[in-house]
This record gives structure tokens, sequence and C-alpha cells, in this order.
């Protein structure tokens, strides 16, 4: 995170666990633009995110829909459900490690048909593969 923060040379923040920020290291992580997020009060991380997008003339909000280190079958629409309320487009960005690349897609302005929307994300990292590739997560979310 501190590589995109400093490769854009913006105000780029990430969401992070609310137990990193905590002394002794929590001034790091709020310094490097860190926004602790109580993981089990999901509805209230989407609020203080768009609240954060309304008070700011210019946000980056950096997130991995996958949002976890286990394989799970399916993304976390928290990024989905930020964007939509706080009217912002999402950036696609890949680290692909069979290429040995990085770098940005387009910017992709949500419409609010799910289905529709996840078929342009699978469409852009189809192609992309991660460090772990078993561990990838379809690109979908979680049955209701």
């Amino acid at each position: 995170m501190l590589l995109v923060k400093f490769a854009f040379g913006g105000p780029v923040h990430y969401l992070g666990k609310h137990t990193l920020f905590r002394p002794p290291f929590g001034w790091f992580f709020r310094l490097t633009g860190g926004i602790p997020v109580v993981r089990h009060q999901r509805r209230h991380a989407v609020r203080e995110a768009v609240r954060l997008f309304r008070e700011q003339n210019e946000l980056w909000l950096a997130m991995s829909p996958e949002g976890t280190r286990e394989k799970t079958d399916h993304w976390k629409s928290g990024f989905y459900r930020i964007a939509r309320a706080a009217g912002v487009p999402v950036l696609l960005a890949f680290l692909d490690a069979a290429k040995k690349e990085c770098g940005l897609g387009e910017l992709v302005e949500l419409t609010g048909d799910t289905e529709r929307d996840l078929d342009r994300l699978r469409a852009f990292y189809e192609t992309k593969r991660g460090i772990h590739p078993e561990l990838e997560s379809a690109i979908r979310f979680k049955a209701k």
C-alpha cells in the first residue's frame, strides 16, 4: 500500500483492520493514509467511507475486493457499495505475478446493474494472476 501511495504521490487512503491502529504502530498506519475499520460493523465502514468522500476535495481509496488472505468463493461487496453510495468511479488496478507486471486499467462508473458491472471486472481480470493463484476468488458477490 505504501508503494501505491508513493507511486501516485497523492492522497491515497486505505481501509485497515482497526486493531492495526493501536499503539505502538497506530500512528504509522494513520500517517500512511490508513482508515481504521471495525470489520464486524460493516455498514458503519461503508457510511464512514462515503462520509470521507463527501468531505474531501480529492480522495483515492485503495481496497482489495477479495479482502482476505484465505480462499473464498466470492469477492466482498464493500468497495461496490461504497462507490455506488458515494457516486465515485472505481479505478481497476492489478498485480500480475505470472507476468511480473502491475498497472492500472480503466476508470469504471458503476451502473447499479451488479451483474453487468461484475462482467466488466471479470473481463479485465480474467488474464491477471496473483502471487497465489490457487487462492483466487470468483468475481461474484456472496448470495444473500
